[in-house]
């Protein structure tokens, strides 16, 4: 499992001072991003070096408590599934260890037209490091 520490700021929040809802895809985005690379796997190589990329096919999300201007947050991150072409991953965002949203993210990878194409060995592996 990866931790990723953020930070809410202003430009997060709606008037109340509350995260408005999608900027937790944000956060979560960029705890995905964060756990792939501390698993050494650079996304930018992997394009240019086999055309592969990663698409999200699937976000489901449960808002369970705001978070607030100001807060500091931990996006967790860890594989739940992984098949031929897919990765499913759990990620939650937290507030001093409460979980103010929960998801579960698919990824797919895909070609350069589009179509899904198996995970090489090499990214298998280093998914699998990101394991609870």
């Amino acid at each position: 499992m990866h931790e990723h520490r953020l930070r809410v700021y202003y430009e997060d929040v709606d008037l109340a001072g509350i995260v408005y809802y999608a900027n937790y895809l944000r956060f979560i985005e960029r705890g995905r991003t964060e756990a792939l690379l501390a698993a050494g796997v650079d996304q930018a190589r992997i394009r240019a070096g086999t055309g592969i990329v990663f698409a999200v096919r699937r976000v489901e999300i449960d808002y369970l408590r705001p978070a607030r201007f100001q807060d500091e947050l931990v996006v967790t991150t860890a594989l739940a599934d992984m098949g031929g072409s897919r990765v499913e991953l759990d990620q939650e965002v937290r507030r001093n260890g409460d979980v103010l949203a929960r998801a579960r993210v698919t990824i797919v990878a895909i070609d350069a037209e589009g179509r899904p194409t198996r995970l090489p060995a090499e990214l298998r592996e280093a998914m699998e490091g990101l394991t609870t």
